[in-house]
């Protein structure tokens, strides 16, 4: 015997780690045929057999969803998505479009992704549905533009920059996008009646002791407490989660370049653990959320156990055909400016209850009032052509519990 060839369903991940785990002690190759959701989405045939993935060794049970209620939030609505040609932005742009909404609104700063994007959809049949827009969320007489000409209904706010290391030498412009990005977008939304708002949030932002987590916080403030403002019927909800794999700058795809480089493979910290989750399963859960958020809510998506980034390395050298730290070195780098050995699930004096989702929660905590966020942007506007460092400190007197990074 030299392969195995896994023909189980897509609900045994755990079978699946183990039966994997068995053929690699005994040097055999796994292949795997795609799963129903695969097969029933007619991207791959039953003859398309793979070899295992990461994705399948660090996947969860898939989640279930309730997709009548999200068909019900979609279907003939105007929606737009803010940051469509991200990973995230590009996978709430397929599962919304596959629940046919009147007009799908592709916003992205950034034209190259955006065209990649609208290819994409339009290969997938969904051309008829979709209007790429070519907007910055910072400027507010295009933005305003596209709500006055398009009126949507529901917006998905993923534009973010979200890269940890390079947004600590320039604070700044995590602020403007993260932060003032969406309090234009957000109070644009309100304006104009928009039903829901859903700001893509993350576990960064959660204590932060970075300055994107830290934006990012203040990016919820600005959504729980647009919430209150005078005449408002939209409802605004915030969403968190952690690493996606596979997403732009994960570690996943990094390792691979590493590996197919000949390593070495690099991680920051022996100790170092993060939540994952598929890209699917996120974006699924996200518009989960959307439907059953009430106004001003913080959601966190249940993230299930931290993994270590070294076992994720190991991993995955071994299923690249490699003996991790014989074939393919795995050094240790050292922890990166602001970032933590492990990410945390809920600020101090956050409480959190359950939703009618088994993997959704619902945190409990007091926002800014509507009334004292004009002066909240204001503070923030003043911080950007700050020094880094003085930045990074008044960026602490907005959101104490940041523990800022400092040369």
């Amino acid at each position: 015997v030299t392969e195995i060839i896994l023909a189980l369903p897509s609900t045994s991940v755990r079978r699946i780690r183990e039966v994997s785990a068995l053929a690699a002690a005994s040097n055999l190759r796994v292949l795997v045929v795609p799963s129903m959701a695969e097969l029933a989405g007619g991207s791959v045939r039953a003859s398309d057999i793979r070899p295992i993935s990461v994705e399948d060794i660090l996947g969860r049970e898939p989640v279930k969803l309730d997709d009548a209620a999200i068909a019900d939030m979609v279907k003939g609505r105007v929606v737009l998505v803010t940051g469509a040609g991200g990973s995230i932005g590009l996978e709430l742009c397929r599962q919304v479009a596959a629940h046919a909404p009147g007009r799908l609104l592709l916003l992205d700063q950034c034209e190259v992704l955006l065209y990649q994007a609208e290819q994409e959809l339009i290969a997938a049949g969904y051309g008829a549905l979709i209007t790429p827009v070519v907007a910055d969320v910072t400027d507010a007489a295009r933005i305003n533009e596209v709500f006055l000409a398009h009126r949507p209904s529901l917006v998905l706010h993923a534009a973010a920059h979200k890269h940890v290391p390079m947004m600590e030498p320039q604070p700044g412009e995590a602020l403007k996008n993260n932060t003032l990005g969406t309090a234009l977008v957000a109070a644009l939304a309100s304006e104009y009646a928009v039903t829901r708002f859903v700001l893509i949030s993350t576990d960064k932002a959660i204590n932060p002791t970075n300055v994107m987590g830290a934006s990012k916080r203040l990016a919820e403030m600005v959504v729980q407490s647009m919430q209150g403002r005078p005449g408002n019927i939209t409802q605004f909800v915030a969403v968190r989660f952690g690493n996606v794999l596979g997403s732009s700058g994960s570690v996943i795809p990094i390792f691979r370049k590493q590996i197919a480089t000949g390593g070495p493979v690099t991680v920051t910290h022996p100790e170092v653990k993060r939540y994952f989750m598929t890209i699917p399963e996120a974006v699924g859960l996200v518009l989960q959320s959307a439907t059953q958020g009430e106004g001003g809510d913080i959601l966190v998506l249940e993230m299930g156990q931290p993994l270590k980034i070294i076992d994720v390395a190991r991993q995955l050298i071994e299923l690249s055909g490699f003996r991790p730290d014989i074939d393919i070195e795995i050094k240790i780098v050292g922890l990166r400016p602001g970032e933590k050995l492990v990410e945390e699930l809920q600020h101090h004096g956050e409480q959190y209850r359950t939703t009618k989702h088994e993997r959704i929660f619902r945190f409990v905590a007091s926002g800014t009032p509507y009334e004292a966020l004009d002066g909240l942007l204001s503070d923030v506007r003043a911080l950007l052509p700050q020094e880094k460092s003085a930045c990074k400190q008044g960026l602490k007197r907005l959101v104490p519990e940041y523990v800022p990074y400092l040369d």
